[in-house]
């Protein structure tokens, strides 16, 4: 078997990719690190001694007292809940709409297509939208989170670019089969667009989970409210909720609490994603990469 000797120029070129991708990946990795060591800490000991291995600087307060606040708790499944609907409805919206963009024989394909793009750059704005959404009876409503943004122009494109790579040869088969556009696009390209439509959910899914401005603007109901609402109260207004305190605890004790839960909660709010990654990357490669090529 023929060995290949690398040139001192590749060899060079190698050791510089090496040292990138070790840097992107310290730069990655330590901040996740840090986190996760913080959140197991006393405040008072990381903010004196910072990260320590040493035991007695080390404790499950913090975890205990997210667990123990419902608003987390409730805000948690509420997210979740906002992010699988909202993911779901992003892939069926996305996947009907693409196959009839992806048809030569559409009436009007290119208007339409136009009419798409053009949304990417141009929006009404926040006023416009907002008074939308009131008329509409959605205002403190989940359905004010879900349908406005249900489904993304860029996703559109990608599925649609996907779907115009499949082989011809398999919707003339189908159709000398006798099958119809619906039976087509049920049994035929839904099973061969898995790739993507597991991209698409997963960008819903990672959107809805961070996004906190639109629950911000139309949710009002503590009941209803994302956790990424809670955590803006604790993480950056330093508000925790006052049943996880006493009543007579002082403004340092609510700073000390806050400081206390502020990594656990971020820890806590990073799982649904650190999880589904793994399961999903197979899926993500293949998806973006022949859905941004194919065509």
């Amino acid at each position: 078997m023929e060995t290949y000797t690398l040139s001192n120029k590749d060899k060079a070129i190698k050791a510089i990719i090496i040292i990138l991708i070790v840097f992107v990946t310290l730069i990655v990795l330590v901040p996740l690190l840090y986190v996760l060591a913080a959140s197991f800490m006393d405040p008072t000991a990381l903010i004196n001694k910072g990260i320590s291995f040493d035991v007695k600087d080390w404790s499950f307060e913090g975890y205990k007292r997210v667990f123990q606040d419902s608003a987390i708790i409730r805000g948690f499944i509420n997210s979740l809940l906002y992010s699988l609907i909202f993911g779901i409805l992003n892939v069926v919206i996305t996947m009907t709409a693409a196959f009839s963009l992806a048809q030569k024989d559409l009436v009007f394909r290119k208007g339409f297509n136009i009419f798409f793009i053009i949304t990417m750059f141009f929006g009404g704005g926040l006023v416009p939208t907002y008074l939308l959404i009131k008329n509409l009876n959605m205002l403190d409503s989940p359905l004010a989170l879900l349908l406005p943004g249900c489904l993304s122009v860029w996703n559109l494109i990608l599925a649609r670019v996907y779907i115009q790579g499949l082989p011809n040869e398999l919707y003339e088969a189908a159709k000398i089969d006798g099958a119809n556009d619906l039976q087509i696009f049920a049994k035929v390209v839904i099973p061969l667009c898995k790739p993507i439509m597991f991209v698409i959910f997963l960008y819903s899914f990672v959107g809805m989970w961070n996004g906190y401005f639109d629950a911000m603007i139309y949710i009002k109901s503590p009941s209803l409210e994302p956790l990424q609402l809670v955590l803006r109260r604790i993480l950056v207004q330093n508000q925790p909720n006052m049943q996880m305190i006493g009543d007579q605890v002082a403004m340092a004790e609510l700073k000390r609490l806050a400081e206390l839960i502020k990594y656990s909660t971020i820890v806590i709010s990073s799982l649904p994603l650190i999880i589904m990654y793994p399961f999903f990357q197979k899926y993500f490669d293949k998806g973006v990469v022949m859905g941004s090529l194919k065509g």
